[in-house]
């Protein structure tokens, strides 16, 4: 099965940064994504979704530093379903977005947001390593990883096309 959303919108509100026994932290907020679009008579319509989020670790810490009420907002992860006992003894339930990767989309020194531009962090950082290998020269049992750098090619697009 796969499970990957992606919301672009704005914070409706400030980040709430808790830390657990462990000492994890867990940020909480909503984001606000709308789609527009023209009805059949012609009308331009929004429709607007909210969808709560969570994340957790190092990039709970930097979004509740970083963002606020209005932030925008790239998030990436997956959905969940919370479900929980309401006080009057209801059973209640929402979907939530459980964040992976989020990137700040306010410009640089934008004194609305308060964010740092088009700046990225992942909870689980998506570099490329080459396979762990052992060196005898680094003490025993130790595991490396080479770091690999990605040579991608410059394309001049007023180049003839070979085919």
């Amino acid at each position: 099965m796969y499970n990957k959303t992606i919301m672009v919108g704005n914070l409706t509100r400030d980040i709430e940064l808790k830390y657990l026994p462990s000492g994890s932290a867990v940020a909480k907020s909503s984001i606000a994504s709308s789609y527009k679009y023209k009805s059949q008579t012609g009308e331009q319509k929004e429709e607007v979704c909210f969808l709560e989020f969570n994340m957790f670790g190092r990039s709970a810490e930097v979004a509740n530093q970083y963002l606020k009420k209005g932030s925008k907002v790239l998030l990436e992860g997956r959905l969940v379903l919370e479900q929980w006992t309401a006080q009057d003894g209801s059973s209640r339930s929402r979907h939530s977005l459980r964040v992976e990767e989020m990137k700040m989309l306010d410009s640089k020194g934008s004194s609305e947001s308060g964010s740092y531009g088009n700046n990225s962090y992942n909870q689980a950082p998506k570099e490329q390593y080459a396979e762990p290998s052992y060196n005898p020269n680094q003490g025993a049992g130790r595991v490396t990883q080479a770091r690999v750098e990605q040579n991608i090619p410059e394309i001049d697009i007023d180049d003839e096309i070979p085919f």
